[in-house]
């Protein structure tokens, strides 16, 4: 099973195997629905917003304000009144000017809206993402999932600090210079909004072309960053095959089709921008041609020929504002159904209330069935009973059902039928974290972090003291490997433990096991990547941890669990054999040709 497949799971205990990916289906939302959505994460930062509302709109009045001041100076110089045009443009320059500082606090508080309301958005998606349950996990890559905690959230956090402001003061603009012109001259203002009709028809038909197009582009980014998670995670098997060039064509396919359709999405976009201006300038042609006329009739005058030409600039620009920027809140949108699927879908069943204390570790599976997808059955009408401190060992072919049993002890994925109890209880009305608090696993593939040793160790009991790491350490015989260190419990391990080997991962994996204190333990063969005198320790640190405790061993190598107390022999879902080694050896059925098959070579 390849890393990606078990590198996240259940943060208590990682590295669980799971079962093949099967896909996923992207399903666009409502876009409106997304947006209001992501509006309901600035209920929390009401005092910004009312400062940004204030700020705006003390911009807009100056904005406003200052064409009919300059048509004001205009008629007054006309009607050659030069003593009173001097104040008039003291008073414009002061509007200029709070203008400009208003725009820059805009802009400011802009930023910091945008910073508090993405973090609040990380926050709740990655409380999402570490209560997922397993199956959501399996089905959709890691690199889709990890595209939207970065570049949807990224996205978001762009359109917000720079065109929500935009947006809010485009929209008071657009109000007020309405009433200004109305005020100035109806005749004029009514000919100049003629071109509003046009702009929204074509607003209208563009937006739901880019809408899809934004939104493809998102998903093909989260999928092309699978692929390059996936072959960096798995860069020495591409290596020792020699695959380098087929990576690369397959990356550049992918690529292609992102850039083709990213392309697409960005002439789209900018096209909002040109469109808008073309309809503007239609609008000046109207005003110029239609103000001439009116002036020479009488009907208005210069001055404020001059001032609705401004305005119908003033009110062209907001438009073509939200235009040029519509893209970006367009992707920001579908980030944003991005992000809202993730956040909408429902957390791992906690399960009931009741929990383990002072657990013997009784197991009993009662005829359980279960499919990891439907139509496609893995375990039929299982039944095992595991009696407290008994070792029990899972055998089989690859797909018979091995890890599917442990998956399901562990509620990593839920049972379609049947049931399974630990001491009479079943595992469903237990609290989850009560459930995984007494299982440990150890596996073949071990998962360290960036961490130190002592809080690698501790991962599985954070209470844990200093004597009982040393304790813990010492029982799993990791403890002159540990004491040889350059800053021993606090040494710093390097990206999933790369500056260890795999012998002393495993030991270390012991080590947190032992420190879990379970009940249950679950074992993968641990050995089979590893020396033998490396074996030998891990053997021994085994078989400590083992004592006294209810034990469910995956085996691949059947010499390690010759002495367990039931042989479980799976095939195809089903329990075909039940056993300790002799007497399975004595019936010669399929534990036999197994047996058979490693230890003596023979061809079944």
């Amino acid at each position: 099973m390849d890393k990606q497949n078990k590198a996240q799971i259940n943060m208590r205990i990682p590295g669980m195997r799971r079962p093949r990916s099967f896909g996923m289906v992207e399903k666009p939302k409502d876009g409106k629905k997304s947006m209001l959505k992501l509006m309901s994460y600035f209920s929390c930062e009401k005092k910004l917003i009312i400062y940004i509302v204030l700020v705006v709109s003390l911009y807009v009045v100056c904005t406003v304000t200052a064409p009919w001041l300059q048509s004001r100076a205009i008629d007054i110089i006309s009607e050659k009144k030069y003593s009173a045009v001097s104040p008039i443009l003291i008073v414009m320059l002061v509007f200029y000017a709070l203008s400009s500082l208003s725009r820059l606090f805009q802009d400011l508080l802009g930023a910091v809206l945008s910073q508090k309301t993405v973090k609040r958005i990380r926050e709740d998606l990655f409380k999402k993402i570490v209560r997922l349950p397993i199956k959501y996990i399996d089905n959709h890559t890691h690199g889709d999932i990890m595209s939207r905690m970065t570049n949807d959230v990224e996205n978001i956090s762009n359109m917000i600090s720079q065109s929500l402001s935009s947006l809010i003061s485009g929209i008071f603009t657009v109000l007020l210079t309405v009433i200004m012109m109305l005020k100035l001259c109806f005749r004029l203002a009514v000919l100049s909004c003629s071109t509003v009709i046009l702009t929204l028809i074509v607003t209208k038909y563009l937006s739901k072309i880019m809408r899809k197009f934004f939104l493809k582009r998102q998903i093909l980014l989260g999928s092309l960053n699978g692929i390059v998670e996936e072959k960096v995670t798995a860069y020495k098997t591409v290596a020792a095959y020699s695959r380098h060039e087929e990576v690369v064509r397959e990356f550049e396919k992918n690529s292609d089709e992102l850039t083709k359709i990213g392309i697409t999405a960005e002439i789209l976009g900018g096209s909002m921008g040109p469109i808008m201006n073309f309809i503007n300038n239609i609008g000046f042609v109207i005003i110029a041609a239609f103000g001439g006329y009116f002036a020479i009739k009488g009907i208005t005058s210069i001055g404020i020929v001059s001032a609705f030409i401004i305005y119908a600039k003033q009110f062209g620009r907001p438009i073509n504002e939200i235009a040029n920027i519509y893209g970006q809140i367009q992707t920001a949108v579908a980030g944003a159904e991005r992000i809202f699927d993730i956040i909408e879908q429902q957390s791992e069943d906690r399960g009931g209330s009741l929990n383990m204390d002072n657990a013997k570790g009784i197991v009993n599976f009662k005829n359980v069935n279960f499919s990891y997808k439907e139509g496609r059955q893995v375990l039929f009408d299982f039944n095992l009973d595991i009696c407290a401190g008994q070792k029990v060992a899972l055998v089989g072919a690859t797909g018979s059902g091995k890890t599917t049993v442990v998956n399901l002890l562990m509620r990593f994925y839920d049972i379609d039928s049947g049931e399974i109890l630990i001491d009479g209880i079943n595992i469903k009305d237990m609290n989850i974290d009560e459930l995984r608090k007494n299982i440990a696993v150890v596996l073949q593939d071990t998962v360290l972090f960036s961490d130190t040793i002592k809080n690698n160790l501790k991962y599985s009991n954070p209470n844990a003291d200093d004597e009982a790491m040393l304790k813990a350490s010492r029982a799993s015989n990791c403890y002159n490997m540990i004491r040889h260190m350059p800053d021993k419990f606090d040494t710093v391990l390097t990206q999933e433990g790369q500056n260890l080997s795999q012998g002393q991962r495993q030991l270390l994996s012991i080590a947190r096991a032992f420190l879990a204190e379970p009940k249950i333990l679950i074992l993968d063969e641990a050995t089979s990547s590893v020396d033998t005198r490396t074996e030998k320790y891990i053997q021994d640190a085994m078989v400590n941890l083992m004592k006294e405790r209810t034990s469910l061993i995956i085996a691949h190598r059947l010499s390690t669990i010759q002495d367990a107390d039931i042989i479980v022999v799976l095939d195809n879902g089903r329990i075909i054999e039940t056993g300790n080694h002799d007497q399975l050896i004595e019936k010669k059925g399929k534990y036999y040709e197994l047996y058979m098959t490693q230890f003596e070579g023979n061809v079944i």
